[in-house]
């Protein structure tokens, strides 16, 4: 799992893009605090982070015209396997810029060479 720097998500290919909704999805859902050493700087936040991240994801799927389950626009929702956040553990947050402060210059770097040895030139 990985999330990409937030930078990249607009020049993402296809298959990344749809990539990332699918492991902001599955973070939202059952995967919210499983352990994975990629993406464990993202339960150091609020829930809320997360979805100011997917809604970005969801965002640029909508300028490429693909189609999402428009329920993950509510950010409360955490996919049809798990009930609804409640409310005290689900604290609204200003977006920062960036929403992680972990997606620094160093990890565009490290992201960029990750695609780079996938084939992805961007």
């Amino acid at each position: 799992m990985r999330l990409w720097h937030e930078e990249l998500i607009p020049r993402l290919p296809r298959q990344q893009l749809l990539g990332q909704h699918r492991e902001c999805c599955a973070l939202r859902g059952l995967g919210w605090n499983k352990k994975h050493a990629t993406v464990d700087y993202v339960f150091q936040y609020s829930p809320y982070k997360l979805y100011q991240y997917h809604l970005k994801v969801l965002d640029e799927m909508k300028k490429r015209g693909y189609n999402n389950d428009p329920l993950w626009e509510n950010p409360m929702y955490r996919g049809k396997a798990c009930p609804p956040y409640e409310e005290d553990v689900f604290k609204k947050e200003n977006e920062s810029r960036p929403i992680y402060p972990e997606h620094h210059a160093a990890y565009m770097e490290e992201c960029i060479d990750n695609l780079s040895a996938k084939g992805i030139h961007l």
